[in-house]
Formats: C-alpha cells, structure tokens, sequence
C-alpha cells in the first residue's frame, strides 16, 4: 500500500498520477511508490449515457422489490434487438418463459408476502406523499418483521402501515394514525396493536413525536403566513418546558398552537377550521386552548 506521508520532508501532499503509476510528493518531488495499480473501470465516458451504457456494477439495491431488483426481466415489446417484431411462434415462447419467470420470482411463501406488502406499502406511500427514501426504510424493516416471524397471524396491511408509521415517527415525518389508518382501510387500533409488537420485538427507539413538526403542514392547509408558524413554534417551546405536552396528542397541542398563534398574529381562524385541516375534534382544542392560555398566561380572548 501507497505511503501517506512523504520519508524525506514528512509533507502529506501526495500525488497520485496513475498515467505514470507513480505517488509523488507535492513540496519536494519526491517519487513515494510507483507501479501502482489504477482501481478505476478501464472505459472512459465522455457523458451519463455513455456512463451508465459501460458500467458494469448494475443498479444499487431496491428494498422495495421483493427480489431486491437483482433479478432479471423479460421484456413486453415482443421485438428484436433491430426493433423488428418477432414472429408469432416467437411470441408464444416468450408468453411462455415470462410466465414461468414469474412464477419461479414468487415460488416460496415469504415472496408472494413481499409481493403483496410491498406493493401495499408503495400505495399508501403514495397517498401520503412519503419519498423513496422511507419507503425503502420501510421496506426493510418489513423484511426484518418476516426474518423474525412476526408476520404470522396478523394482516399484512396492518404490518405494513404500522412499519409505515414507526418510520415515518423516525425520521420526525408528520403522519399521523388517523391519516394513516384512512389511506389503509385498517382500523386505527389495529394499526396501534401491530406497531407496539413490532416495535417491542424488534427494538425499536422511536422518539415521541414533537408538537411542533405538526405547525408547517397545519399553517400551510389554513393559508397562514410565517409569522403564525414561528408564533406557534415558540408557544409549544415554552409548553415543553412547562412539561403541558407530555400526556397529551401531539396533533391536538399543535393544533391549539396555530390556533391562538393565528388570532395573536390577526389571521384568525375558526375552531372548526383548525380542527378539520388537524383530524382532532373541536373539544380537543378548546381543552388545549385553556391549558396553553392558563399555564403560559396568554392574554389572548377567543
């Protein structure tokens, strides 16, 4: 292995010129190690196209297909590689070895769950609006449920949308069981009883959800400006420090937040209103309201 460290001057400006296959020191020229062996391809590309054509190393890893994307696939176009179609003897050949293809892809029973699961974990993602980074999180850790049997017994949508909701309260995303439960089709509850299972056989650290990552997506669906989100923001501050949130729904103190923010600020806007756009009742806020005003002794009237 190359020297990181000139022996004449001690520099640790090296140069790497793998034209000549020579190390050589930047301050007083010294050769350090020659012969060295170039690790990069030994194609060239000149743009991406040409980049991704030559690469051999194939695509990175998909959690989110159940043969993680390293399998290979069949083509629909039914034409040659001129682009010519083929004959129909052909075609019924080729019908022949996708379908076989498939059905060997999804042989064991853990496949055709993946199959299922995963799919199901891609449409609530997208309803959601979840990217790709969580859903492959989330994928993975469907695959971690399997590996340890936690799967047996429970409906895979219940699984999949309580792995959805511990990844997404991971990464401080704003979903909520509610929102969840409704892009599902599974009760509530259900979901709540699957993720407790997961997360206490699996190990799972999920942090308690903050309050204020709820202010953004509230402020938005009510057309409040910055000024409310950040009025918000520091009345749930000063509420953690008076510990008023622990106990309580997240979406519920937040929503109460926006509210009195939002008539601080003079953009008021109805209990109704702030309920709807947060999925918790009227009572919930005004229950949060007297709270908020009594404990932080708000002079705000609503």
């Amino acid at each position: 292995m190359a020297s990181t460290k000139c022996p004449e001057c001690g520099s640790l400006k090296l140069i790497r010129d793998y034209e000549k296959g020579e190390v050589a020191c930047s301050q007083c020229g010294l050769v350090v190690a020659e012969n060295i062996a170039d690790e990069g391809p030994e194609w060239r590309a000149f743009d991406s196209e040409q980049r991704e054509k030559r690469a051999r190393g194939g695509a990175p890893i998909k959690y989110m297909r159940p043969n993680k994307g390293l399998v290979t696939e069949i083509d629909q176009y039914n034409r040659d590689i001129r682009g010519a179609r083929i004959s129909s003897k052909k075609q019924a050949q080729l019908y022949r070895m996708r379908k076989w293809h498939k059905r060997a892809s999804i042989a064991s029973s853990m496949e055709r769950n993946l199959a299922i699961a995963l799919s199901e974990l891609d449409r609530i993602a997208s309803y959601l609006g979840l990217s790709d980074d969580i859903r492959e999180s989330s994928a993975l850790l469907y695959r971690k449920c399997i590996e340890k049997g936690l799967i047996r017994g429970r409906l895979i949508e219940s699984v999949t949308s309580a792995v959805l909701y511990a990844i997404c309260r991971k990464y401080g995303i704003p979903r909520t069981l509610d929102e969840i439960s409704k892009v599902s089709g599974i009760e509530k509850k259900e979901i709540g009883r699957a993720y407790r299972f997961v997360a206490r056989e699996l190990d799972l650290h999920v942090p308690l959800t903050d309050p204020k990552q709820y202010v953004p997506r509230f402020s938005a669906s009510l057309n409040l400006s910055g000024k409310v989100q950040e009025k918000a923001s520091e009345l749930l501050k000063k509420a953690e420090k008076k510990k008023l949130v622990s106990g309580r729904g997240p979406t519920g103190v937040a929503a109460a937040a926006v509210y009195i923010a939002s008539a601080i600020a003079g953009e008021r806007r109805t209990q109704k209103e702030v309920a709807d756009v947060a999925g918790v009742t009227e009572v919930t806020i005004r229950n949060r309201y007297r709270e908020l005003k009594k404990e932080l002794e708000l002079k705000v009237n609503l």
